[in-house]
């Protein structure tokens, strides 16, 4: 059996205006200036504490714990009020899993820097969450790149790290990747870039969800 693992925010949902949008709405809550955009979207990837820590260097604890809160709920209104709908996955992202997971030789897992809470709400609106069968999240494990999201979604698919894949669109995902001694896949679609990407170990960089197939067999064959 070969395992995929993907990232969830950059990599299957589209969540870049709700990110910076929350994020905003984190530093306004404790009177601090808000980092650019660009800012914002370069830490997408870290567990949610690291990446508050790392866009406000001046923060103490305390101010970076009511930020994390902050974030967690305005993150939470933006979906409630989004209703039904969900968070949009990219195009043709439903149609490349499905296809994965149609075949017999290879298992899905997720592993995510959201929230247990977070995933579990964007999993209810996919109707093909089922084909995942290890879900790891920031509220079980280090943030990334520490490998222990990789290391549980080995250990629940029984697959050995050589033939494994993490699907990512940050370097964060990548460093995990190469740090559980997996193959990494990254996708230009998300945050980060090709050079970026290959620079934190990349086997492949894929820059059209079509691919995605083809890519990772490529990958496996060597």
């Amino acid at each position: 059996m070969k395992l995929v693992i993907f990232d969830v925010d950059g990599t299957l949902v589209d969540s870049q205006a709700h990110i910076v949008s929350s994020m905003t709405a984190a530093f306004a809550a404790v009177n601090l200036p808000c980092p650019d955009r660009n800012a914002i979207l370069s830490i997408v990837g870290l567990s949610l504490p690291y990446a508050v820590a790392d866009l406000a260097p001046q923060a103490d604890t305390d101010t970076c714990a009511r930020m994390v809160a902050a974030y967690k709920d305005a993150f939470n209104a933006i979906r409630l009020d989004m209703g039904a709908t969900g968070f949009p996955l990219y195009a043709g992202i439903e149609t490349a899993v499905r296809t994965l997971g149609a075949r017999e030789d290879v298992c899905l897992a997720i592993a995510t820097g959201n929230s247990r809470r977070g995933l579990n709400a964007l999993m209810g609106d996919w109707a093909f969450s089922d084909l995942f069968i290890s879900t790891q999240s920031a509220d079980e494990h280090p943030s990334k790149p520490n490998p222990s999201m990789v290391a549980a979604c080995l250990a629940d698919a029984n697959v050995a790290a050589a033939d494994t894949i993490v699907v990512g669109d940050t370097t964060y995902d990548m460093e995990m990747a190469r740090a559980a001694k997996c193959h990494g896949l990254g996708v230009l679609w998300g945050y980060h870039g090709r050079y970026a990407l290959l620079s934190a170990g990349a086997a492949r960089v894929l820059d059209d969800v079509a691919g995605l197939s083809a890519a990772l067999d490529e990958i496996w064959k060597g």
